[in-house]
């Protein structure tokens, strides 16, 4: 589980190797540890999750009358259920937490983040600036990133689990694309069965001694239109004949282009952004609507 430690910490160096992966661009920092314990910590984590799975109730659609696009046309419909693959968004859709916002409340930085995000999520400003602006905002070390994840299990939205079982009954694959951090993603998919080569994200950077650095500007989902780039690098290697994209963001609404995803079903059970949820093929506050439909 890759950017997870047990709290015996050990300085992480940083080097610089060409990656096989014809998904990964060619050269990107990769860090070297001596870490110890990590699979009791992945342990720990998979029964924090199970234990956290959300309870809250998705939004009310009833307070949302004037989007035509809540019941999926037959087409919509028919290529859901004929998809290939799904790529699923990770903050505010597979869990119900902006996962850089929790992190940084929990350093202290909460607030002045959130409008960061929401800013980056509503595409007012290019992504990859947002991004930065708010890692600035705070500088999470190691040690933080470590506590973070024992003491803070992001939350499952209701009905992810049996939505990913469904789709993966029917042998469609399931990757997640984020604008998050490999540290606070790989143990979500773990609890989902998603195996770490269908994670596309960024990876916070640290020094020997933990401090922070930055973050992996190599990595396609650091920066606009990364989503997009990473779903088109995706079908065009697995040759997926249909592909779906699910997601809350205009991030995620960006993944819908020629190469790309065939469909955007905007997920705003969470929350909703009125301007990609207008623009959606689809868009549903519940995913029983998406499990039910696969029938």
């Amino acid at each position: 589980m890759e950017g997870l430690v047990h709290s015996q910490i050990g300085p992480v160096r940083i080097t610089c190797r060409q990656y096989r992966s014809c998904l990964i661009p060619a050269f990107s920092l990769h860090l070297k540890s001596n870490f110890i314990g990590v699979r009791n910590l992945s342990m720990r984590l998979t029964q924090a999750f199970n234990s956290a799975t959300a309870s809250v109730q998705p939004l009310d659609p009833a307070k949302v009358d004037h989007f035509d696009n809540r019941l999926p046309s037959k087409e919509v419909l028919e290529l859901w259920r004929s998809a290939d693959a799904v790529c699923f968004d990770v903050d505010s859709t597979v869990c119900l937490d902006e996962g850089i916002d929790e992190l940084a409340e929990y350093c202290g930085a909460g607030n002045a983040v959130a409008e960061w995000t929401a800013k980056a999520m509503g595409g007012s400003v290019p992504f990859e600036e947002a991004l930065a602006a708010r890692l600035s905002l705070f500088k999470p070390s190691l040690s933080q990133v470590h506590d973070f994840l024992e003491k803070r299990p992001p939350k499952l939205s209701p009905g992810i689990e049996e939505l990913i079982k469904k789709l993966k009954a029917k042998n469609t694959n399931v990757y997640l694309i984020s604008g998050g951090f490999r540290q606070m993603i790989n143990p979500v998919a773990s609890i989902l069965g998603i195996p770490p080569e269908n994670i596309f994200a960024n990876q916070l950077l640290f020094g020997n001694s933990g401090e922070f650095l930055g973050f992996d500007a190599n990595e396609p989902t650091s920066r606009s239109g990364g989503k997009a780039t990473a779903v088109q690098q995706i079908r065009k290697v697995q040759g997926y004949k249909s592909l779906v994209m699910i997601g809350d963001g205009a991030t995620d609404l960006e993944a819908r282009k020629p190469g790309g995803a065939d469909m955007f079903i905007c997920y705003a059970g969470v929350q909703l952004r009125e301007a990609v949820a207008v623009k959606a093929d689809w868009l549903v506050f519940h995913f029983t609507d998406l499990i039910n439909s696969l029938d």
